[in-house]
Parts: structure tokens; C-alpha cells; sequence
């Protein structure tokens, strides 16, 4: 399975992120190319550091989503989103997207570190399973999207 720590993969995800546009239309789902750049933005924060969204463990998350994020089956178009992760409020395109960018930046900056924390909600994970949680999240709202 494909990780965002490995080149490859990190250069193929900001390839298609340059070819979105403010006009790019959803397949699936509500959300729109700003919010999608905002929302995929969360689980950078979190392997950063620098947002847990006030998750908490869940013995059923942990049971039914964990092993999801990082095995090579998609995720599934219309899953559903944690609430405190929905956009809803207009974003703008530009800022996000840069936003996104910058994250991506330092979590390559990072790529060398061995310690990462515990995800809040799914607990400890390999680098190797945050590595690919991050590229199949952003798989799929990329495909979402068209690119």
C-alpha cells in the first residue's frame, strides 16, 4: 500500500492537488473543493501534532474503522464523517489549498522522524500505518474530486 512517506507517493499527491481548480466538482458527497482541501487538512494536523479535534479513544472505532485506514481496499464513496470534521461554512480555495500545501511540507520535513505519537482516537500506529492512512484519506477525497 502506498504511503505518503514514501516519494513517490507524497509527489503523486501534490500532483493532484495542482490540478484542482475553485471550479473542480465533487462526484460524491456534499462538500465543496474548499472544504474538501480544509477537511483533509485534519489529519495532518493531527500526525503534526498540533490539533486532536478533542478526540477520544472509542473501543468501536478502534474495533470496526482502524484496520480500514491502512489496508489497499478504498475507502468507500458516501462514508460517513465524524461530526466535529464536517464542513459546512464556505472555504476559500486559494488559502486552503495553500494550507494544505504547507502541511504537506512539513509532514514531509518530518518523513526521517521515528516517534510519532498515538492518534487520539485509533491509538498507537506504526509510522508505516500513519504513512498510509494519510495517503489513502487523501486518496479519496482526491478521487472525489476528479484527480
Amino acid at each position: 500500500m502506498k504511503s505518503l512517506f514514501d516519494k513517490p507517493a507524497y509527489t503523486e499527491v501534490n500532483d493532484r492537488i495542482n490540478l484542482l481548480s475553485e471550479n473542480s466538482k465533487n462526484h460524491w458527497g456534499k462538500m465543496t473543493v474548499g472544504q474538501m482541501l480544509h477537511h483533509c487538512q485534519a489529519p495532518l494536523n493531527i500526525i503534526l501534532e498540533k490539533n486532536d479535534y478533542g478526540m477520544k479513544p472509542n473501543f468501536l472505532v478502534k474495533l470496526f474503522f482502524k484496520k480500514m485506514l491502512y489496508n489497499d481496499t478504498p475507502f468507500k464513496k458516501k462514508l460517513p464523517t465524524a461530526k466535529f470534521l464536517r464542513e459546512t461554512e464556505p472555504r476559500d480555495f486559494n488559502f486552503e489549498k495553500d494550507q494544505l500545501s504547507m502541511l504537506l511540507n512539513e509532514f514531509k520535513d518530518q518523513s526521517e522522524r521515528e516517534n510519532w505519537g498515538a492518534h487520539p482516537a485509533f491509538g498507537r500506529l506504526t509510522k508505516q500505518q500513519w504513512g498510509q492512512m494519510q495517503y489513502k484519506h487523501l486518496d479519496h477525497h482526491l478521487t472525489q474530486f476528479g484527480v
